[in-house]
């Protein structure tokens, strides 16, 4: 594996995050195709992307995160919401809380329904297994061996242990398994990690292909614009170290930008809505008016409380002892507080009356802080999420102008249907109860977050809308489908252009009901049998 820039490149895929790696790899084994693979970002040096609790130094790093903000959201008091997403190998999977959840057997069904062909929970089942290096071993629904590993949490803090006992209490099943037969109920969460490290998509699927000359990863290279050629497209414009360089693919380009990089990508390569692109300067290639829309995020409000016993991470994170003893841990046996994923115990629950499966997803977290990535507070502290599931909400992705360099326009919409607040409402309800059980409830002297302000449903909602923050998973802006008006097709080739093809979360026509790290890998391994496919039709043809 080289980072020397060639000319050309049978396949040339654009952002090295989840999908992008896992794509990259994947099409490499052929020794017969060259794969260059341009990623942004720099190599993932610094030792804080490879420690599980790192994501607390990276996710606002000046330069690891691309620090992205939407714009002012209406149905949040007018606040602009900090969205950062990974700029460095492993893109967005290399600065994450590490959570391996795939979503509902539904969701995938869904996609089916909804004109995916190919894309039905049984049809992405084997590529979820292909990826997986499960720690429980295989079974009908795990896979072993894969690039992608999966472990067990290594910290079981009282406090989360209590939270699931807490579910129980109010009759939730224990689940020790999310990605099993079913979602619902409560129990650990299990990590993308391997033995105490985390294995972001570039430690499971770049590193291991090291050894091959015909991949070929290319850090600090920012693409700019699609090199079309008519309704082909024929390369990539990208800048590296000052240069402006352009890169051919003689076979397919591949977007794996994520849902933020990959529409802008198009928009300011001229494919998009023809009046959005006039009105920005950018000549119009091919006029796809669902370019950018449909973008869906999940969204969270937290509950916090001060604990009335020192067994919080609070205690030690404050305390010079303890930050020896962590380390201490760590270096030691892999384990303790610095393995701690965005979510330790997790709850998938009903809350409202229509919801056939989970619609709301809880993250304990055995700490608290004013705000996310800020100091812990000099109090013991634990901090419960409540993150919306299924949102109907919908935003946009435009431009802000012509300029490659500038920032993409990203307006979420949160909040915008009375279904979405009704349903957080509803999640900060159902939260409360668990801190009020008996499990819990020993552990907890007070509600501090949002308090005794907020007891109305009127005031809960306030709340949220004053609080309320992202929970990192945009998706849906490049829709595929089986109608002429999605972005692409369930091949992922992009509709009205050749040679062009686009695989990450943009592609999802709705959220999966759970993070987006693993559906993300997914996408790229299946994407890479669909390339292979195309391949072999076109030397048969």
């Amino acid at each position: 594996m080289s980072d020397a820039v060639p000319e050309s490149a049978d396949y040339v895929v654009v952002g090295a995050g989840s999908a992008g790696c896992a794509l990259a790899a994947r099409l490499s084994e052929d020794p017969t195709v060259r794969v260059v693979l341009l990623e942004a970002g720099s190599r993932d040096r610094n030792p804080w992307l490879h420690v599980p609790i790192g994501y607390a130094k990276t996710m606002y790093h000046p330069t690891l995160s691309w620090n992205l903000m939407t714009q002012p959201e209406p149905e949040l008091e007018g606040r602009q919401v900090p969205w950062p997403r990974g700029r460095t190998l492993g893109g967005s999977s290399a600065i994450n809380g590490l959570l391996y959840v795939r979503g509902q057997h539904a969701d995938y069904d869904h996609w089916r329904q909804l004109g995916c062909t190919g894309w039905s929970f049984e049809d992405v089942l084997p590529y979820f297994r292909r990826a997986e290096d499960q720690e429980r071993g295989a079974n009908a629904l795990h896979g072993a061996g894969g690039p992608l590993s999966v472990s067990d949490i290594r910290d079981r803090n009282p406090l989360a242990v209590a939270f699931i006992e807490a579910a129980a209490e109010l009759g939730f099943p224990r689940n020790d398994d999310f990605n099993g037969e079913t979602q619902e109920g409560a129990g650990f969460y299990q990590t993308t990690s391997r033995r105490g490290w985390r294995c972001s998509a570039a430690t499971a699927y770049l590193k291991p292909a090291r050894g091959r000359a015909n991949l070929i990863v290319v850090p600090d290279a920012h693409s700019t614009g699609l090199l079309m050629e008519g309704r082909r497209a024929a390369g990539v414009r990208f800048k590296r170290h000052g240069a402006g360089l352009t890169l051919r693919a003689t076979r397919e380009v591949i977007l794996c930008g994520g849902a933020i990089a990959s529409p802008h990508l198009l928009l300011l390569s001229g494919i998009g809505p023809a009046e959005h692109l006039q009105a920005m300067g950018v000549a119009v290639a091919h006029d796809l008016p669902a370019v950018g829309t449909n973008l869906q995020d999940h969204f969270q409000a937290r509950l916090q409380f001060r604990v009335n016993k020192p067994v919080s991470m609070n205690s030690r994170t404050n305390s010079r002892w303890g930050q020896f003893l962590m380390g201490a841990e760590f270096a030691l046996r892999r384990s303790g507080p610095l393995t701690v994923s965005a979510g330790t115990s997790g709850l998938f629950a009903r809350v409202l009356p229509t919801s056939e499966t989970p619609d709301v997803q809880y993250h304990f977290l055995p700490f608290s802080a004013d705000k996310t990535m800020e100091k812990l507070h000099d109090f013991p502290g634990m901090t419960i999420s409540a993150c919306q599931l299924r949102p109907e909400s919908r935003g946009t992705i435009s431009l802000a102008s012509a300029d490659p360099h500038a920032k993409a326009l990203i307006h979420a919409n949160y909040l915008s249907t009375e279904t979405d607040r009704r349903c957080m409402v509803e999640g900060i309800k159902l939260g409360r109860r668990l801190s009020q059980t008996r499990a819990l409830g020993a552990f907890v002297e007070a509600e501090i977050v949002p308090g005794a302000a907020a007891a109305s449903d009127e005031e809960i909602l306030a709340f949220i809308r004053r609080t309320g923050n992202t929970i990192y998973h945009p998706s849906g802006t490049c829709r595929m489908g089986g109608d002429p008006a999605s972005v692409v097709d369930p091949e992922l080739r992009v509709r009205g252009i050749e040679g062009l093809r686009v695989a990450d979360a943009s592609i999802m026509p709705t959220v999966v009901s759970g993070n987006t790290n693993a559906p993300a890998i997914m996408i790229g391994e299946k994407c890479a049998d669909l390339v292979k496919a195309g391949a072999r039709q076109r030397l048969a043809a």
